[in-house]
């Protein structure tokens, strides 16, 4: 039996973040523009193509509360997979996996009951990473506003 975790680690802010399954995660790409997309949820930046599939893109620093800033060359995409569809996060660095055995992980009951967006956390000797979850990132009417626009989207092109 695997007694270990694997999470993909990035930065927003300085703040260490993970996302909750490493499978989750498609690749990692260099940030590129973003088209707006109309009638999408406030959540929702806009989409980008890749290799041919519209993607959207979330902003994570919002759904967490943090300070926007612009994107620059140096930030990176990560390309993910919820259990809808697949989303691109801006991240200002990824700074790769991370294994950690499972007892390190604490459950987002255990912290705050509650708290939304986060599955847990996994404690390091040096700090704390918050691990996002996927699965709930975006709410069931915000998954059916980004289908209209999407679908808008397409046939607009």
């Amino acid at each position: 039996m695997d007694n270990s975790y694997q999470l993909v680690v990035f930065l927003l802010d300085d703040r260490q973040y993970a996302l909750q399954h490493l499978a989750s995660v498609e690749k990692i790409i260099r940030a590129v523009q973003v088209t707006p997309l109309p009638k999408a949820p406030e959540i929702v930046i806009g989409a980008i193509n890749l290799q041919g599939q519209i993607i959207p893109v979330v902003n994570i620093r919002q759904r967490f509360r943090l300070t926007e800033r612009e994107a620059n060359l140096a930030d990176r995409f990560i390309i993910a997979r919820t259990p809808k569809r697949t989303l691109a996060f801006f991240a200002d660095e990824v700074t790769g996996v991370l294994e950690l055995p499972h007892d390190a992980l604490i459950a987002k009951e255990r912290v705050i009951p509650g708290l939304e967006y986060i599955s847990g956390v996994a404690k390091l000797a040096d700090g704390m990473i918050l691990i996002h979850d996927l699965d709930s990132f975006l709410s069931l009417e915000e998954e059916a506003t980004l289908e209209t626009a999407l679908k808008q989207h397409g046939r607009d092109q």
